[in-house]
């Protein structure tokens, strides 16, 4: 039995190897054994994926989140280090040729709990400022105030977009946790072959909701059996990046009230004129708001069907024909998809004639946790990230820099072949809103999305009513909730 057995496992074996799949396992099983045997200087990270992932006591470990083309491409070790490394890591290399630099992107296979448990924390975390530094860095202790360190670098703020350095210090208490880098900036789209179709003018940089209305009313219609709507808009993101700058806590005596002293103020005219100005579109008939994917393929059952939706610029080169964001086994569906539309793209509307306020800044910002063991060398990657040098390459690869130079600006686009018959000028035109008012405030996530999808949308509220509720119920109940989980998010 044992011979026979031995036999078969050996003819299982070559028949693996004619199919190809033994030398395809063998180099997998390869590449995990040479990382779990590399690790000896250095600390193994167990994860959910049971990859091994090694980080090293001489490597400058860069961890990324939250920013979704950093993730495309990833292969069957879950390493997802082919975009960031095009994109910027492979020029960050060469300007520090004496540096290890080891990069990683969330769940590609680690996460921030994974990184905790096994006691590694990263020299350089590029994340979200908006909701991550009090949802996931402030609670492990891996921010610190970045200022006396950014001064010490001779690395001038003032020169960057000041809506995105406003915000990394409204959510810093009083402090600056984090240095902006780039931008996933909210820009419209359009598509060209319904303009076409029905003989309209394409939207342009500097044109009012007013403006953009009367378009969508136009265009939303149905001829036979197709049926297009006009306008598309996520009402929780144009509210929580508004364009006004509110800012919906109220000023406390101290950046760190009680969760009890936390008071929000939604019932005012500006807040009240925002949401009336949305409110309109999702209004038109036949134009009910599914979802911004709608533009490319979401909800609707034809792709194509939307003739303008304001969405985050990371999608541009997806649309254009780029397949450098795209995970892997999804090109074919979407060379299919992209058949239905012919992609245009300018800055979002603005709220009144010759305002250049747009949304405000949805931004990547670097983070030093105090805990880094490379401290000089991560701020010199910082400082190098934001030079007109890291901007421009950022750029090139149609990433909205913070530095917003001449070079900078025409450099956009340029690594990308298929965004040269797109006309992307409209991406850098405007300014992010700056928040105001932000002091002496602790920022909780509030529920906003509840004004739009749940009251109007769903309880059939008008604006008014929608913000009063989530100002006296929505809003306290979920802070009593976090604080009763122990929550102070």
């Amino acid at each position: 039995m044992k011979g026979k057995f031995a036999r078969r496992l050996i003819a299982s074996a070559v028949a693996a190897l004619l199919l190809g799949w033994a030398p395809q396992a063998a180099v997998a099983g390869q590449k995990a054994g040479t990382a779990a045997d590399d690790c000896t200087d250095g600390v193994n990270v167990p994860n959910r994926y049971n990859v091994p992932f090694c980080v090293k006591k001489d490597e400058v470990f860069i961890f990324a989140a939250n920013y979704k083309p950093f993730e495309a491409n990833a292969d069957g070790q879950r390493e997802a280090e082919s975009v960031f490394n095009n994109v910027i890591g492979n020029k960050l290399r060469q300007a520090f040729p004496n540096l290890k630099i080891k990069y990683a992107t969330w769940d590609y296979p680690v996460r921030y709990e994974d990184l905790q448990a096994a006691g590694v924390v990263p020299d350089i975390i590029l994340d979200n400022p908006y909701q991550r530094i009090a949802r996931d860095l402030k609670p492990r202790g891996w921010v610190q105030d970045m200022t006396s360190m950014v001064q010490q670098a001779g690395l001038d703020l003032s020169k960057l977009n000041q809506g995105a350095v406003e915000q990394v210090k409204s959510r810093s208490e009083g402090k600056l946790y984090g240095v902006p880098v780039f931008e996933d900036d909210y820009v419209l789209y359009y598509n060209k072959k319904i303009f076409d179709k029905f003989g309209v003018k394409y939207p342009k940089s500097g044109m009012t909701y007013d403006q953009v209305y009367k378009l969508a009313k136009k265009l939303t219609r149905q001829v036979g059996d197709d049926a297009y709507k006009g306008y598309m808009q996520h009402p929780d993101q144009y509210l929580q990046y508004n364009q006004s700058g509110l800012y919906p806590f109220t000023p406390t005596d101290s950046w760190t009230p009680k969760p009890e002293d936390a008071k929000v103020d939604l019932t005012t005219p500006g807040w009240e004129e925002l949401g009336d100005n949305l409110n309109r579109f999702l209004s038109i008939p036949h134009n009910g708001f599914t979802t911004v994917d709608d533009f490319l393929k979401g909800d609707m059952s034809r792709p194509g069907h939307v003739a303008m939706a304001v969405d985050t610029l990371s999608r541009l080169p997806t649309y254009a024909g780029s397949n450098e964001f795209i995970k892997q086994g999804d090109v074919a569906k979407y060379d299919e998809l992209r058949k239905s539309i012919d992609v245009g793209v300018t800055s979002v509307p603005v709220l009144t004639q010759g305002s250049t306020s747009t949304y405000q800044p949805n931004q990547t910002a670097a983070f030093i946790p105090p805990q880094s063991t490379h401290q000089q060398d991560a701020l010199n990657i910082v400082k190098w990230l934001v030079s007109e040098q890291g901007q421009t390459e950022l750029s090139s690869h149609g990433i909205k820099g913070v530095l917003q130079t001449p070079a900078v600006k025409d450099g956009f686009g340029k690594a990308v072949p298929e965004l040269s018959k797109v006309d992307t000028s409209g991406v850098y035109w405007g300014s992010n809103a700056v928040l105001k008012n932000y002091q002496n405030t602790k920022y909780w996530d509030i529920p906003m999305y509840s004004v739009f999808r749940q009251h109007v949308l769903r309880d059939g509220m008008t604006v008014e009513s929608a913000l009063a509720v989530a100002e006296q119920t929505d809003i306290p109940a979920y802070i009593k909730n976090q604080t009763a989980a122990g929550l102070d998010w």
